[in-house]
């Protein structure tokens, strides 16, 4: 690797901290956007804790969060299917529409801000993104042992 590639990549860090600041919306908007997104994503029945470890926050972060999204209507505690005695997290149909209108603001922002790309430079930027997203996803999770 040369020292232009390792100066690229020691940008890295930073320029992902400044996406997450600029992100047009509130933090609200934001912790909310994020609950509703893992419980949708989750692959099976997902609980408090099982949110917590996903965001990386303790679990009363987590459940203040959950009960502020109870409380907004988004989200909706159900008895587990396999096993009764626990509580799983399910998105309600006013949560869908959140996330759903979340994802189109952030579509038009992502818009806005490659408007001067190709098309192609914007088609791979965001290829390139959602699997970073995912191997990132899946890189935490095998670091924490889930």
């Amino acid at each position: 690797m040369d020292s232009a590639e390792d100066s690229l990549l020691d940008r890295i860090g930073p320029a992902l901290s400044r996406l997450r600041r600029r992100t047009p919306a509130s933090g609200r908007d934001l912790s909310r956007n994020l609950v509703l997104n893992v419980i949708a994503d989750a692959p099976g029945e997902l609980t408090v804790g099982g949110l917590a470890a996903e965001m990386g926050v303790a679990q009363p972060v987590a459940s203040r969060t959950v009960a502020a999204c109870i409380a907004d209507g988004l989200v909706r505690r159900a008895a587990s299917q396999a096993d009764g005695r626990r509580t799983v997290l399910e998105l309600t149909e006013r949560g869908e529409a959140e996330r759903n209108r979340f994802a189109a603001e952030q579509r038009r922002a992502f818009e806005a801000i490659t408007a001067g790309w190709s098309p192609e430079d914007r088609a791979q930027f965001a290829r390139l993104l959602v699997r970073y997203s995912a191997d990132a996803g899946a890189w935490s999770r095998s670091q924490n042992g889930r």
